[in-house]
């Protein structure tokens, strides 16, 4: 490819993934072969697209804290364990083969997105609390959070699926909060990458300004069209990641 078509292309490309990652997350799965199909290496790919991505949920994430949706106060103790977590899970990583999760978490997916496809009031609204804080924080920060740091695809997922199911959040209100939960396993997995020089910057930034600016539009949409608009949105996306998982594994 001509080199001065890379970065238009790039700052495109992101721009679609921001908007879609603000809504349902599953924005890797546009950036990342886009990474690879410009030549960089898979660990340096891997290592832009925590760059640029880091951008975008932290755009969304600031949307959102600024419309009331969620606040970082209340989310303080969860961004901590996931935290912790996110850095097990990358170092982790570097000692252990990822290869059961290939053929284990399409299946996890795929049953999120029949549960949701049949529950056509999942989320529709906040209800009661099914786990204490307390409980959700450590048990679900440390545990999606590493599973982000290790691994990764459906973290938003099971972030949203999550929220609703034990803390009895809206769609809205879950979006809102997987947002903050990823820029904080998105900016810990950063710093490992960056710390082994696995990025590139011109690229990184191209892309995260485009996030930056697409997660900014998804978000709004989010907010202004609520749950009936999320909802299809949601499960198209976890049908996606769940068939490319699948024909990784199987395929």
């Amino acid at each position: 490819m001509d080199d001065t078509l890379i970065f238009p292309l790039l700052f495109a490309v992101a721009f679609v993934a921001g908007v879609i990652d603000a809504i349902a997350g599953g924005g890797g799965l546009i950036t990342v072969p886009v990474l690879l199909g410009i030549g960089l290496p898979p660990q340096v790919a891997l290592g832009t697209n925590k760059l640029q991505a880091s951008f975008g949920s932290g755009s969304a994430m600031l949307h959102f804290i600024r419309s009331g949706t969620v606040s970082l106060g209340e989310m303080s103790r969860g961004m901590l364990f996931t935290a912790v977590g996110a850095a097990a899970g990358a170092v982790a990583i570097r000692h252990m083969d990822p290869a059961i999760l290939r053929y284990v978490v399409p299946w996890l997916l795929l049953a999120i997105a029949l549960y949701t496809l049949v529950s056509p009031e999942l989320g529709s609204g906040d209800i009661r609390a099914r786990m204490p804080e307390g409980l959700f924080y450590p048990l679900f920060g440390l545990g999606i959070g590493f599973y982000d740091g290790f691994f990764g695809p459906g973290t938003g997922s099971f972030w949203a699926m999550a929220f609703i199911l034990c803390l009895g959040c809206s769609l809205v209100r879950a979006t809102a909060c997987t947002k903050v939960m990823n820029f904080t396993s998105n900016l810990v997995a950063l710093l490992l990458f960056m710390q082994a020089g696995q990025f590139r910057f011109a690229e990184g930034v191209v892309m995260g300004v485009a996030q930056f600016l697409g997660a900014r539009v998804g978000a709004r949409m989010v907010i202004r069209k609520g749950a009936k608009f999320i909802r299809p949105v949601y499960i198209g996306v976890v049908l996606v990641i769940t068939a490319r998982l699948l024909y990784q594994a199987y395929g």
